[in-house]
């Protein structure tokens, strides 16, 4: 199965496709499961050789996707996605050396205590076994996925875009490479050899025998057809509707600085502020919502933050909710941290919030009130990465409270197992 052209449409028969995939990835899982950490290095070390050694393949077939996504009227932004160049090749290369250098989170004890009756209790990391990754039109996620599922011990089932197709396939070989040099099965890392968005459904719905979970990376509505096809355990957010408060003792400079990065830096990441929140007694709101429309941001603000600049546009009730991935931001205007806090519970999605303050008891009651994967303080929300946290690459942000939350890397892709020892014990 490892073997199968990516840019293939072998779609006769996608239940019998699809479960061979599932048997092979559960051998390799068990294989993989007591691979040596020097082996998985190994395995890395060489695709990321493979990588920069076929970057002409890799990017000749990126030519072609990118071609169809052009004269399939794809979008600028959707196009850029897409795109490799010799930078990107070289820093997916970079970034699988990145993983070879965390380290190996499996067999880890993470805790361990004595009972009184002498039995010797160890909570020990092991991997998940089999995940699932649906993405969209990124190809180097082909690459970041399958070296963070090969780092934390676990096979890897990649279903990526159509429009990414053969730049995905052209990657996955590299990966292939790797894992050959190393004596490690190459159904460790599949890549599903259609284009048939049957494939997905069946992969959501009819492989819970196989797939021990599921991570979408992609745009709302990819993710939300998984949330809500999915048989097997989701980890990933819907949405990153994003906040900065600044608070009435927000130093006025870091306050502008701050939210001008949280918006503007990328506007189409997940971690992009989405709205900020002024103090009603912060004295510099008007200087700081001015630098966001000279920058070219949009404001949407309600009454309070209309005054304070003539461009100011007036926002509505959906404004709160929305996830702009734009040079768009909604601003209101609060009486206090209870206020902005009840603000972000009720329109947040869970993702990441930060406030700016001065008051260390006013940014204590804010970390410890808001129920967000990643809170911050004096900080700008763009910092929402695993490569930022020091993790390495990620797999994605999750919003979830059960298993992993906030940057999915190598440690949140395992799970625990309790290992007791004894010296004969029996139980009275």
């Amino acid at each position: 199965m490892a073997h199968m052209n990516a840019a293939t449409d072998q779609t006769d028969d996608i239940p019998t496709l699809m479960n061979a995939i599932g048997s092979e990835a559960v051998k390799a899982a068990h294989a993989l499961a007591r691979a040596s950490t020097y082996l998985k290095n190994a395995c890395l070390r060489a695709a990321a050789a493979a990588i920069r050694e076929q970057r002409a393949d890799i990017l000749a077939a990126n030519e072609l996707d990118v071609q169809d996504a052009k004269s399939r009227g794809l979008s600028g932004a959707l196009v850029d996605r897409l795109l490799l160049d010799d930078k990107r090749v070289e820093a997916m290369a970079k970034g699988i050396e990145e993983i070879i250098a965390l380290k190996d989170p499996i067999g880890d004890v993470i805790a361990s205590w004595k009972r009184p009756n002498g039995l010797l209790i160890e909570r020990v990391r092991v991997p998940l076994g089999v995940i699932g990754i649906i993405y969209e039109s990124r190809p180097n996620v082909t690459a970041d996925a399958g070296a963070l599922c090969l780092k934390s011990g676990n096979a890897a089932i990649l279903r990526g875009g159509s429009e990414s197709s053969r730049s995905s396939a052209a990657i996955h070989r590299c990966l292939v490479q790797g894992l050959k040099s190393a004596g490690l099965p190459d159904s460790a890392v599949q890549i599903v050899p259609t284009t048939d968005r049957a494939a997905v459904g069946y992969m959501l719905a009819n492989m819970n025998e196989f797939i021990d979970v599921v991570v979408p990376r992609g745009g709302k509505s990819l993710v939300e057809r998984v949330q809500r096809e999915a048989r097997v355990p989701v980890i990933g957010h819907l949405e990153g509707n994003c906040h900065v408060y600044v608070h009435a003792k927000a130093d006025p400079e870091m306050a502008k600085s701050v939210v001008l990065n949280a918006k503007m830096r990328r506007t189409g990441i997940c971690g992009a502020a989405e709205t900020v929140l002024f103090d009603r007694d912060f004295p510099a709101a008007a200087s700081v919502v001015a630098a966001l429309l000279d920058a070219g941001c949009a404001v949407r603000g309600d009454e309070a933050v209309q005054r304070l600049d003539a461009r100011v546009t007036a926002a509505c009730e959906a404004d709160w909710y929305t996830e702009y991935l734009d040079a768009i931001i909604a601003a209101k205007t609060v009486d206090g941290v209870d206020e902005a806090c009840a603000h972000i519970a009720k329109y947040g999605s869970a993702h990441t919030e930060s406030i700016i303050t001065e008051d260390q008891a006013a940014a204590d009651r804010f970390l410890a009130r808001v129920d967000s994967a990643i809170v911050l303080h004096n900080a700008s929300t763009q910092f929402a990465d695993g490569g930022e946290f020091g993790m390495g690459a990620e797999i994605g942000i999750s919003t979830d409270k059960f298993h992993a939350r906030g940057p999915v890397g190598v440690e949140q892709l395992t799970s625990y197992k309790y290992v007791v020892r004894g010296s004969g014990q029996t139980r009275p």
